[in-house]
């Protein structure tokens, strides 16, 4: 299985971005990057009245659409653990997640002085990296939310 790093943080923090900008970095480096977003509110990947969604609204556990080059599945799973989701990205050299702040996997937290008050992550000894807007002693590396080739190297050192 390939190694899986958390990006965590509070709502608004800018996860989404890092990763965003994360992608592109690792992709130019020549790694296959798989992610998995958690959404503890519940989603719609498929649309109301397509055919697929039909297929699922009838009954169907698993929907997989398929086009030249690309699919896309909904499948019910007994449980939303990072370890239950592994199994789909085997092809992959590493795993990003976008959430997860609970399970016990590396984290890189993201954390923006202005939105929130304090960090989430300064007890867990998963944390392998800070990236934030504000100057802050931490035992970890410690990145600006601009600093994402530094970032892409930590990660590149320890899990590539």
């Amino acid at each position: 299985m390939p190694p899986v790093i958390s990006v965590i943080g509070k709502s608004d923090s800018g996860k989404t971005t890092v990763i965003e900008k994360l992608i592109p970095v690792l992709k130019k480096r020549g790694y296959r990057i798989g992610i998995i977003k958690h959404a503890s509110h519940g989603f719609e990947a498929d649309q109301r009245g397509k055919d697929s969604w039909r297929h699922k609204q009838a009954g169907a556990d698993t929907v997989m659409v398929a086009s030249p080059g690309r699919i896309g599945m909904i499948k019910d799973i007994a449980c939303e653990s990072i370890d239950c989701l592994m199994e789909y990205f085997q092809d992959m050299d590493l795993v990003i997640t976008e959430g997860f702040k609970k399970e016990n996997k590396p984290k890189i937290e993201v954390f923006r002085s202005g939105i929130h008050n304090e960090p989430l992550c300064l007890n867990d000894n998963n944390l392998i990296a800070f990236v934030t807007d504000t100057d802050i002693d931490l035992e970890v590396p410690t990145f600006g939310l601009e600093d994402v080739e530094e970032l892409a190297d930590l990660i590149e050192k320890i899990y590539l």
